[in-house]
């Protein structure tokens, strides 16, 4: 049988890292911060931010003064100014913060001739704009096992140079899946990989994270390649993860088989999103990115709204 992440055709056709250099990628951040905020900007109408009145320290409006109210909220330096009395509303201070991880390791580098990008690039490129947006809209973000979650305005570069800054230490080997430490209350994950790791892994990085109520997302990132394995004749798969190699002589007749193994592995991370109430969507990267950026939001939204 074939197995799912021997994937890796050996020909003009198809590219991959073998590994994948850490200074290629931060060489081509700079490009990819560019696309996440052109990503971005096609999905910002329609963001609404999460600002409302309630209890915290930061200022957002004036309003008026309601009969009833404790006179230790009237701003009277506001209320000089007008003849009405006003109140000086601070932002509610939601406990929400977004964690979001994207899978940088070797089969995230493949890239086929009927792809946009590299999976690899098309994860981060997700990641960051969905961070562009979320800030906007009042969230904190931040990098699963990396960094703290803040909102600042630069979010997208500073989330960059931290990754950078982890790519280019010295013996640093990218992780399949992500930290499974339990992540507070109210807050929620955003996965961003090929999932192609056993489903037994998957799911304890899952329960993991989720033990203490989190929710999450996971968008299964896939090369067109590995959905319709176009592969005949003589045929060499490699796994860009160990030096496994598969040679055949007639790629064609291990299609039905790979494509119900494929069908079942999906089945099994769906059923593992599922049993926590998390979310499972699979993204093209032969599709634009922005359709899978607008279904993030839409879902991350929702969780929010909660």
């Amino acid at each position: 049988m074939v197995d799912v992440r021997l994937l890796d055709k050996t020909d003009a056709t198809a590219q991959a890292l073998h590994p994948l250099e850490s200074l290629s990628l931060a060489r081509r951040l700079p490009g990819l911060i560019v696309s996440a905020k052109e990503v971005a900007a096609t999905v910002m109408h329609g963001v609404h931010g999460r600002r409302r009145a309630g209890a915290g320290e930061t200022f957002w409006q004036f309003r008026p003064f309601v009969y009833g109210e404790s006179t230790n909220r009237i701003d009277w330096r506001r209320s000089a100014r007008d003849d009405r009395i006003y109140v000086r509303e601070r932002e509610w201070e939601a406990a929400h913060s977004v964690w979001i991880w994207c899978d940088r390791s070797a089969s995230m580098g493949y890239v086929s001739s009927l792809a946009l990008q590299p999976k690899i690039d098309r994860g981060l490129v997700l990641g960051l704009a969905l961070s562009d947006l979320l800030v906007r809209g009042g969230e904190r973000v931040g990098v699963l096992g990396l960094t703290r979650a803040f909102a600042t305005r630069d979010i997208v570069e500073r989330l960059s140079e931290r990754m950078i800054e982890e790519a280019m230490c010295p013996g640093h080997v990218a992780a399949e899946l992500p930290p499974d430490d339990p992540l507070a209350p109210r807050t929620q994950a955003v996965l961003l990989g090929d999932f192609l790791s056993d489903p037994d892994d998957i799911a304890r990085a899952v329960h993991g994270m989720a033990s203490r109520g989190a929710r999450g997302h996971l968008v299964m990132i896939a090369d067109p390649v590995e959905e319709t394995f176009p592969f005949t004749g003589h045929t060499e798969f490699r796994d860009v993860d160990s030096s496994a190699r598969l040679r055949v002589g007639e790629a064609q007749s291990f299609r039905d088989d790979y494509m119900m193994r494929l069908a079942q592995h999906r089945d099994r991370i769906r059923q593992i999103a599922m049993s926590r109430g998390w979310s499972f969507t699979v993204h093209r990267t032969d599709r634009p990115a922005s359709e899978a950026l607008l279904a993030l939001r839409m879902q991350l939204e929702a969780g929010l709204g909660g």
